[in-house]
């Protein structure tokens, strides 16, 4: 897949832009001062295949606790601000490896500049975030409503009051819960600077209907080579954003590693439970770090073909099942004991 040319920034141990792979992002849920939760979140969604953590700073005390957290954490950080620029200042005091502002509701010209001044010092990555809930009421007047061309508007004009205080380092997000407005802005975006983007539908919805939304915004505009770094918003666990993340990341080939399921829609011929045993074998397969394909197919008539080019998968029969591999069929085993026997199987290939 062609992917954009842009700007290479670097956040902590992390680069994005410039042809590096597109990273996952997601952000905690816990209150960032309580430093052990905040840590036990950061290092299960860590486990989970997070590569930048986004945590929010409403307090001084919580921008002090970036520094204990970034003790013990691996991954980056980025600190969001929302409000007062004084948050942004602590946070990067306190560690932050980027900071997430909105220019138009920290305040004045003055504020901002405090706040580059500070990013330039230190290096410190700054991510310019418009959402279509935030335009300005010129622009709203302007383009009669949130449209497109208004949220890109609105964050190049942020982006170019940043460089005309002498500081480039920026990664440039612009977010709509609408996903045809928001593949739109993207691609408007994309056109009109060299900026990596942090892509991702905002407000998505939750497990169901947000995935839904992402994987079609996502798809599309990742599929155009454009994007850098993406979260999935789900209103659910964070771990289950990452999950989604990689799974459209993989499906667009711009990710390998981890265990690929496939399985057949029921029919009239399935005599096993094949929705209960897709759904534990994707829960089996999450810790097995193997890059293969693995089938759950429903019956024995069409398992052996549908599953041909998967690496490994087992068909449902009556009471029983087939193990297949390359599309041949290896052996015969008792319903109750095809888990077991995938699992087996993908242990030992994993030796």
């Amino acid at each position: 897949m062609h992917r954009r040319h842009t700007k290479t920034v670097r956040i902590g141990n992390c680069v994005i832009g410039g042809g590096n792979p597109v990273l996952i992002q997601s952000m905690t849920n816990t209150r960032t001062e309580d430093v052990a939760a905040t840590v036990g979140q950061i290092h299960r969604l860590e486990a989970a295949g997070c590569e930048i953590i986004r945590c929010t700073v409403p307090n001084q005390e919580a921008a002090r606790a970036i520094r204990e957290i970034k003790k013990q954490i691996r991954i980056p950080l980025v600190a969001d601000i929302h409000f007062d620029y004084k948050m942004a200042l602590a946070a990067m005091e306190n560690g932050a490896d980027k900071i997430r502002i909105n220019p138009g509701n920290i305040g004045n010209r003055d504020n901002v500049k405090a706040v580059v001044d500070m990013a330039r010092e230190r290096e410190i990555p700054i991510r310019v975030g418009v959402n279509s809930g935030s335009l300005e009421k010129e622009l709203l007047d302007k383009y009669q409503g949130v449209t497109a061309e208004g949220i890109v508007e609105s964050a190049l004009d942020k982006v170019r009051m940043i460089e005309e205080m002498g500081y480039d380092n920026l990664v440039i997000s612009i977010k709509s819960s609408d996903v045809l407005m928001c593949i739109r802005a993207h691609e408007l975006l994309a056109q009109q600077t060299q900026y990596p983007l942090h892509v991702g539908i905002t407000e998505a919805g939750g497990i169901v209907s947000g995935n839904i939304k992402s994987a079609l915004g996502l798809g599309v505009i990742l599929y155009q080579g454009i994007g850098d770094t993406i979260r999935v918003s789900l209103t659910g666990a964070p771990e289950e954003e990452v999950r989604s993340a990689k799974l459209i990341l993989r499906t667009l080939g711009l990710r390998r590693g981890g265990i690929e399921v496939v399985s057949c829609p029921t029919c009239g011929r399935t005599k096993i439970d094949l929705i209960g045993l897709a759904a534990q074998v994707e829960e089996m397969v999450a810790d097995i770090p193997l890059d293969l394909k693995v089938a759950v197919m429903g019956c024995a008539v069409n398992g052996p073909g549908e599953a041909r080019e998967a690496d490994i998968g087992i068909a449902g029969g009556d009471g029983e099942g087939l193990l297949i591999k390359k599309g041949e069929i290896i052996r015969k085993v008792p319903e109750h004991m095809l888990l077991q026997t995938l699992r087996e199987e993908l242990l030992g290939w994993q030796e």
